[in-house]
């Protein structure tokens, strides 16, 4: 089952249908870490993802709901804070990774969380739809719409107790962490080219699903041990931005017209009739 964590005291929600799952074939596309793997499915399957300004994107589909898959790759349990659009989506505010409620992954564990959880045993779908449209917008929250976020907690170990005349090492735990890179966003000036183009992607709240939560007990480190981002953007956007090429001439509707011929190959017309005859 899967889980979501507070600030200490720290609780955490486990979903009755958190199950420890295979990754399929499309799970090449993840985003990776060390300790897990995100991915955007939509109908169950990974959308592919793009390596470019410094970091990873997804194309959104117009309309479609979509699903946020992240697997625990190691053998502890862990706390995963997942933002939408910068929303938590277990409550829908706006913290630090570390204050945010946080998902619960057992040892090896997949969980597939398709919404924000709105109760107990309901979630509102994630949906792609525009800036205006977005639930960031209706609850007046349009300053991270765009990008999904998770932050990867191992829970806290006790503390050896020290031999005495032994000076106790430094954990050099918290030197390994390496802060994320900082993302290469588009300029704003690109921004309100896209925007007044009706181009730039965001996350709405669509319809309701069955979630059952239970609340578990979690007491997460204060730092996360890896961050997982992914910005999606309609196709314009991405070819605008130079993340993925141009369509070919052939591709888009005008092209295919105008190239477009009446005579293609001398002939007469098949007769369906004299074919059957035959």
């Amino acid at each position: 089952m899967s889980r979501f964590v507070r600030r200490l005291p720290v609780f955490v929600f486990a979903l009755a249908s958190l199950l420890t799952l295979l990754v399929p074939p499309g799970a090449a596309f993840a985003l990776d870490r060390e300790s897990c793997s995100m991915e955007i499915l939509i109908d169950g399957t990974p959308l592919q993802e793009y390596a470019a300004r410094g970091t990873s994107y997804v194309e959104a589909l117009r309309g479609r709901e979509y699903s946020v898959r992240l697997r625990n790759r190691t053998g502890e349990r862990v706390a995963i804070a997942l933002s939408v659009d910068g929303l938590n989506s277990i409550d829908a505010r706006t913290t630090t990774a570390s204050e945010a409620r946080k998902w619960i992954l057992e040892p090896y564990g997949t969980i597939t969380l398709d919404g924000w959880q709105t109760s107990t045993s309901t979630a509102r779908r994630f949906v792609f739809t525009t800036e205006d449209r977005s639930y960031g917008s209706w609850l007046g929250r349009t300053k991270n719409l765009g990008i999904v976020a998770a932050a990867v907690f191992r829970q806290k170990r006790s503390l050896p107790i020290p031999i005495q005349g032994e000076e106790r090492r430094q954990d050099s735990g918290a030197d390994s962490r390496r802060a994320p890179e900082p993302s290469a966003a588009p300029s704003t000036e690109q921004r309100k080219s896209f925007e007044s183009l009706g181009y730039l992607a965001a996350t709405g709240i669509g319809r309701e699903v069955d979630h059952n939560v239970v609340q578990v007990a979690f007491d997460a480190e204060d730092a996360p041990s890896a961050l997982l981002e992914l910005r999606y953007e309609y196709r314009d956007t991405l070819v605008r931005l130079g993340v993925v090429p141009p369509d070919r001439p052939c591709d888009t509707p005008l092209s295919r017209r105008e190239s477009a011929r009446g005579f293609l190959e001398p002939g007469f017309a098949p007769d369906p009739y004299r074919q059957q005859r035959h």
